[in-house]
């Protein structure tokens, strides 16, 4: 793994040299070329004025932002390397946080963070032991590619995780949703089914199908092609139409009950039944012995008399 950012993690007076590195593997996306029909050759784009319909060169072009319609203040670069910020490669760690303070929708790319070295594995082990203990994560704030972002830094799996945020006022609010009702009444017994769905589903996450089919699909595609295979187009089935939600409740629980019975059938017997057999074999047994014990009385007193 190659990293892409080295650089520091300041807390107080404590520093730790550490590496960034890509959580993200783009190598597994699948990246199509746009190709000519008639040649298969690549297709090129030329930056084009829509003005003047001039095709331009780098050094024709220059940054506007539109205040109203068609109207641009235009800003040179003198005037962006006015607001540049210097790259410090320093994370500077503001605070410690309850991590559930921080709402999912700040989140907006994750980064793995490793020492530098084997004198910084000790500080850097030591700070992600006291994060584990406290449920606490870090917040800071580390200028990447000339922009201040605001960070997190929280364990996980025995290593650090670097979390680039969003500013909270780039984050939509949820009362601005249409149609949101959230003081709507609701019936009492269709919650009660909703509230016995939800448990009839519950599970753990490792037990739920996370694997990107499509990609699967779009890989054997293309394979299929490169090999010169026919292609076995999927078609997938139609929705059912929607029916009332009381109904859907209703027959959503069963299909669950019936999805819980089949795993049951395929592991087995329940605990309780396999109990139940158990303790039958144990009293077969047990009266199997009380006769032969019987018999044997019974032959020895014969003996006796005889």
């Amino acid at each position: 793994m190659r990293s892409i950012w080295k650089g520091h993690i300041r807390f107080s007076l404590v520093t730790i040299p550490i590496r960034v590195y890509n959580a993200i593997d783009a190598a597994q996306t699948i990246r199509f070329n746009q190709l000519h029909k008639e040649c298969n050759g690549r297709v090129g784009y030329d930056k084009r004025c829509k003005k003047c319909n001039e095709i331009l060169s780098a050094d024709n072009i220059q940054k506007g932002y539109q205040y109203e319609p068609d109207q641009y203040v235009v800003m040179g670069q003198d005037d962006l390397q006015a607001v540049k910020l210097k790259s410090t490669k320093i994370i500077d760690i503001e605070g410690f946080v309850d991590a559930s303070e921080i709402h999912p929708t700040l989140y907006e790319a994750p980064y793995f963070a490793g020492p530098d070295s084997p004198v910084a594995a000790k500080t850097y082990a030591l700070l992600c032991k006291a994060l584990i203990k406290s449920g606490k994560v870090g917040v800071g704030k580390v200028v990447l590619r000339d922009r201040e972002d605001p960070v997190i830094l929280a364990p996980q799996d025995g290593g650090l995780v670097l979390y680039r945020l969003r500013y909270p006022e780039e984050v939509r609010k949820m009362k601005d949703v249409p149609q949101l009702d959230v003081e709507q009444e609701i019936d009492k017994d269709e919650l009660k089914l909703a509230e016995q769905l939800v448990n009839s589903m519950s599970t753990k996450l490792s037990k739920i199908d996370l694997r990107d089919h499509y990609h699967k699909a779009l890989e054997d595609i293309i394979h299929a092609k490169v090999q010169g295979q026919q292609i076995v187009t999927y078609v997938p089935e139609e929705d059912k139409p929607v029916v009332d939600i009381m109904t859907a409740l209703k027959q959503s629980i069963e299909a669950a009950k019936g999805r819980r019975a089949g795993m049951v059938k395929a592991t087995g017997k329940t605990k309780k039944t396999a109990a139940k057999a158990g303790a039958k074999k144990k009293a077969a047994t047990t009266a199997k012995a009380k006769a032969k014990k019987t018999t044997a009385k019974a032959r020895t007193k014969k003996r006796k008399s005889a």
